[in-house]
C-alpha cells in the first residue's frame, strides 16, 4: 500500500493532486453559456482540464493528444489525475476553448499563488527588506502572415505585407539565488477592441500592475524591468501602485541623468571585493531628476561595474526608488541583474526545455491562441510549485536528470500504465511501486 511508505509524501496543497484539484474547482466556476447540442455534451471543465493536460504532459501537438485519448490507460489516467471524465477530440477541444474569455483563467493563477503564500513558499523569495522581486518582460507568442483573429495585433512591412501577431508580458517572482521562479498570471499583448492602435508592452505592463495590486494589495514587491521601463509615465504609474522598482537605464537613453551623475558634487563612490573574488565598483547619485522634462520625477541612479578573477568586466546601470546605502547597494545591483531570470529561467525554459512555447496548437477565430498560452503558463506554474514543494516530483526530476527526460518518461508512463493517483504515478517512475498494466 502506498501509505506504508515512510518516505516524505505530498504537501497537501502544494503538489500535483492539490494544485490540480484547486485549478479544477476554479474551472468549474467558469460560465458555459452555449447550449449543449449533440457535440457539446462534454462539460467545459473536461475541455479545460484536457487542455491543461496537453501542456502538463508536454504533448508536442493536439494531434498527439487526440490519437491517444481513447486508449484505456490514457483515458483512466486523465480521469484519475486530471479530473477529465470524457476527453474531447482535438476538433471539439479547439472549438470550445476558442469561446472561453481568457479573463476566466485568471482566478486559477491567483488561487495557486494564495496556496503558495499560505504554504510559506514566498518567504523563500524575500530578498530586500521583506520584498519579493517581480521581473517582467515581453515575448512573442504567435506570428503569421496568413492566419489571424480579432485579437491579433498587426504590423505592416515596407513592401505592404501585413503580419499578425500575439505577444505576452510575462511576469515572475524571482530570487538571485534560486533557479525556480513563481510565474504570475501573464498579461496578453493582443488587440484591445476599444482602440485602433496596436497593444504594446507598456500598456500590458499597466494592466498587469492594476491587476496585481487589486489581487495582492499588501504584498511588498520590487518591479524589475529593462530600459523600456525607465520612463517618467511608467515610474509614476509604478509608484502609484505602491511598488518599489529597479529599472534598467542606458546612458544613451538618459543623457541628462548621466550628465548629472558625472557632474554633481553629491555623486558617491563605493567599491568592494566579495568572497568569490569579484571586484565591484559603484557610482551613484540620490534623488535626482530623471530628465529635463520631468524634474518632478526623482530617482536614485546607479552605475555598476564588476570584474571577475580573470579580468572580465560587465557594466550595468539602473534607476530605483530604493534608498541606497553602502550596506544595500550590492544587493540592489544583484536584484537588478536578476531581471534576466524572466528571460533565462522562464522564456528560455518554455521555448527550449519541452514546453513547446513556439508551437501553434491552434489559432482559432476568437480566444483560442490566448487560452492555450495561459494554459501553458498555468502548467508551468504548477511545475515550478511542485519543484519547490513536492519531494516526490523533485526526486523524479533528479532521477531523470533533465526536464526533457522527465517529460518523456511521464508521457510514456501515462500512456502505457494505469495510476490511481499522482503519488502512485510518481512512485512508479521512481520504481517504488509495481506498475499497473491492467
Amino acid at each position: 500500500m502506498l501509505h506504508d511508505f515512510k518516505k516524505q509524501s505530498f504537501k497537501r496543497h502544494l503538489s500535483a493532486p492539490g494544485l490540480l484539484q484547486n485549478v479544477y474547482n476554479t474551472f468549474k466556476k467558469i460560465p458555459d453559456t452555449r447550449e449543449f447540442t449533440s457535440n457539446r455534451t462534454i462539460p467545459l471543465t473536461d475541455h479545460l482540464m484536457s487542455g491543461l493536460a496537453v501542456f502538463g504532459l508536454k504533448c508536442s501537438s493536439l494531434l498527439e493528444f487526440d490519437e491517444k485519448r481513447k486508449e484505456p490507460p490514457v483515458k483512466e489516467n486523465l480521469k484519475n489525475l486530471y479530473h477529465v471524465n470524457t476527453p474531447p477530440s482535438d476538433t471539439y477541444l479547439r472549438e470550445r476553448l476558442d469561446e472561453v474569455d481568457p479573463k476566466f483563467l485568471r482566478p486559477s493563477f491567483k488561487k495557486i499563488f494564495s496556496l503558495a503564500q499560505r504554504g510559506k513558499v514566498l518567504e523563500e523569495f524575500v530578498y530586500l527588506s521583506g520584498h519579493v522581486l517581480i521581473s517582467g518582460d515581453g515575448t512573442g507568442e504567435f506570428h503569421s502572415n496568413n492566419i489571424s483573429c480579432p485579437c491579433c495585433c498587426t504590423k505592416k512591412s515596407k513592401d505592404g505585407v501585413i503580419s499578425y501577431y500575439h505577444q505576452m508580458f510575462g511576469v515572475c517572482i524571482v530570487h538571485p539565488d534560486k533557479k525556480n521562479v513563481i510565474p504570475l498570471c501573464p498579461e496578453l499583448i493582443i488587440n484591445q477592441h476599444d482602440t485602433e492602435k496596436n497593444d504594446c508592452e507598456r500598456n500590458a505592463c499597466k494592466r498587469f500592475l492594476e491587476n496585481f495590486r487589486r489581487e495582492h494589495p499588501h504584498l511588498k514587491a520590487i518591479l524589475l524591468e529593462d530600459g523600456l521601463g525607465s520612463t517618467a509615465p511608467n515610474i509614476r504609474m509604478i509608484e502609484e501602485h505602491n511598488l518599489k522598482y529597479i529599472l534598467g537605464a542606458k546612458p544613451g537613453d538618459h543623457q541628462f541623468l548621466f550628465d548629472s551623475i558625472e557632474n554633481s558634487d553629491e555623486t558617491k563612490y563605493y567599491e568592494c571585493t566579495t568572497e568569490d573574488g569579484v571586484y565591484h565598483q559603484f557610482r551613484y547619485l540620490k534623488n535626482t531628476p530623471l530628465n529635463k522634462s520631468n524634474r518632478d520625477v526623482k530617482v536614485n541612479v546607479i552605475e555598476y561595474r564588476c570584474t571577475d578573477k580573470k579580468g572580465k568586466e560587465k557594466n550595468f546601470s539602473w534607476v530605483t526608488n530604493i534608498s541606497i546605502t553602502e550596506k544595500n547597494i550590492l544587493k540592489i545591483a544583484t536584484a537588478g541583474r536578476s531581471r534576466w531570470k524572466v528571460e533565462n529561467e522562464t522564456f528560455n525554459t518554455l521555448k527550449n526545455l519541452g514546453y513547446n512555447f513556439k508551437h501553434s496548437y491552434g489559432h482559432g477565430k476568437q480566444y483560442l491562441s490566448t487560452i492555450f498560452c495561459m494554459l501553458l503558463m498555468l502548467a508551468f506554474l504548477i511545475d515550478q510549485i511542485q519543484e519547490l514543494c513536492c519531494p516526490l516530483f523533485t526526486r523524479c526530476k533528479k532521477a531523470m536528470r533533465t526536464y526533457r527526460e522527465l517529460w518523456e518518461t511521464m508521457r510514456s508512463f501515462f500512456r502505457f500504465f494505469c495510476f490511481q493517483d499522482w503519488e502512485h504515478f510518481y512512485r512508479s517512475i521512481l520504481k517504488e511501486v509495481p506498475l499497473n498494466t491492467s
